[in-house]
């Protein structure tokens, strides 16, 4: 049996610092992909659709931690609320009083990262850093959500140096918001560019391509 899953996770796992979490994009595979990383140990699975998690969600393990790393849709939030680990994309006050809301009626308390722009293209998401600032400080008495970090994603182009300047930013922020807020989780970089991600503070990368490619 070809073990190149296995094989890819042990050997970026080898590769990077033990401060450093993956969390495996599993976004497109399937139940028998993600079992073999569960199998030897591997917990954090995220996805990009709400649909397509809920169907993983009722087919494998309930100690996997899922986290949501797609856009946020209003009406689908009340779906995950009740076993998700960890928000990626939070970008509107009005989807972090939903999240609230939901999480006071299953007693949750629900982890977030707030999603900030750092990338230069039109279809990168994001908020800005004073759209983030009015966020924290909106939610400092709200009591079944806790902002624990923040999200970036950078530019998808050749320039190594402008991505490092990217995430160089989002660190700074981090950095920044850290103490006040108690933030312990910098959600950044993906297969592309992990590298620069984690020598530029990243405590948790996104990786798909890397680990499900077979080489």
């Amino acid at each position: 049996m070809n073990h190149f899953i296995e094989n890819n996770f042990s050997y970026i796992k080898k590769s990077i610092p033990k401060w450093v979490k993956i969390l495996v994009v599993s976004k497109n595979q399937d139940i028998f992909s993600i079992k073999k990383l569960y199998q030897i140990g591997h917990r954090d699975f995220g996805e990009n659709y709400v649909q397509e998690m809920l169907k993983k969600y009722k087919k494998l393990p309930k100690d996997i931690r899922w986290h949501m790393i797609g856009r946020i849709q209003s009406n689908k939030l009340k779906h995950i609320i009740p076993f998700i680990h960890l928000i990626h994309s939070v970008q509107k006050f009005e989807h972090i009083e939903i999240i609230n809301k939901i999480g006071l009626k299953y007693n949750r308390v629900i982890h977030c990262l707030l999603q900030i722009k750092i990338g230069e293209e039109p279809s990168k998401s994001g908020i800005t850093n004073h759209e983030a600032i009015y966020i924290l400080e909106k939610i400092m008495n709200m009591k079944n959500i806790k902002i624990k970090g923040l999200m970036g994603m950078s530019s998808f182009h050749e320039n190594m140096e402008k991505i490092y300047e990217e995430f160089v930013f989002l660190q700074k922020l981090y950095n920044f918001y850290k103490k006040r807020f108690q933030f312990n989780i910098l959600s950044m970089g993906m297969s592309r560019d992990y590298n620069i991600a984690i020598k530029c503070g990243s405590t948790m990368i996104r990786l798909g391509t890397s680990i499900f490619r077979k080489n």
